[in-house]
């Protein structure tokens, strides 16, 4: 199937859907090496998007994605509400009507530059660039060789969720989890594991 207006809002409803599931789970990783309030954050952010969402009508991804942007900036407190809304912004500006191979791998990449201009962060610094920045890498690979829009989504997603793991041995150097030092190490950053969740979601959307 096409990467469409149907895709992005089924979507962005399964992603509402799995943050709630996922939200104790969030809450404790980030109570670990954090302030413990990523989870509830990131809930109460879908939540507003599939209100903002519901009964609305749009005529291309990109318009949902700046709704979902700004009502992720206007309703995420801490870090994650500008990071994740200049995320969804940036990748507004990099789509059209339907999304093909390489059109989702300048999505993760307009996406990964929204977040590192924001949080000024790179790969390594246990944060979510370290799920975006893979999702990047491999949906260009995937583009590259010739993929369609849904592979290369997928490859986009399993890289996202491998560098979220990776983040586990990592010690923080970004954010608040730095000022644990060593004792961020052994955690995994709750930041890249509600975006691998968020591009898990995506591909879920693909299967209806």
């Amino acid at each position: 199937m096409s990467l469409d207006i149907a895709w992005v809002l089924r979507w962005m409803h399964l992603s509402q859907e799995a943050i709630a599931e996922n939200r104790v789970e969030l809450i404790d990783l980030d109570r670990q090496i954090g302030d413990g309030d990523h989870g509830e954050n990131m809930d109460r952010g879908f939540t507003a998007v599939g209100k903002a969402l519901e009964g609305a009508e749009f005529d291309t991804i990109a318009a949902v994605l700046k709704q979902v942007a700004k009502t992720l900036m206007s309703t995420v407190g801490g870090a994650a509400g500008p990071l994740y809304g200049t995320a969804f912004l940036r990748a507004a500006k990099a789509c059209g009507e339907e999304l093909e191979a390489q059109d989702v791998a300048d999505m993760m990449a307009a996406s990964v530059g929204g977040i590192q201009a924001r949080g000024k962060a790179t790969t390594g610094e246990k944060t979510m660039v370290d799920a975006w920045a893979p999702a990047r890498d491999a949906a260009q690979k995937a583009a590259d060789s010739g993929a369609s829009a849904e592979e290369t989504l997928r490859a986009a997603a399993a890289a996202a969720r491998e560098g979220a793991e990776a983040t586990k041995p990592m010690k923080a150097t970004k954010g608040r989890a730095s000022y644990l030092g060593e004792r961020s190490i052994g955690h995994l950053d709750p930041g890249a594991v509600s975006s691998a969740i968020l591009l898990e979601q995506a591909v879920e959307a693909i299967d209806g």
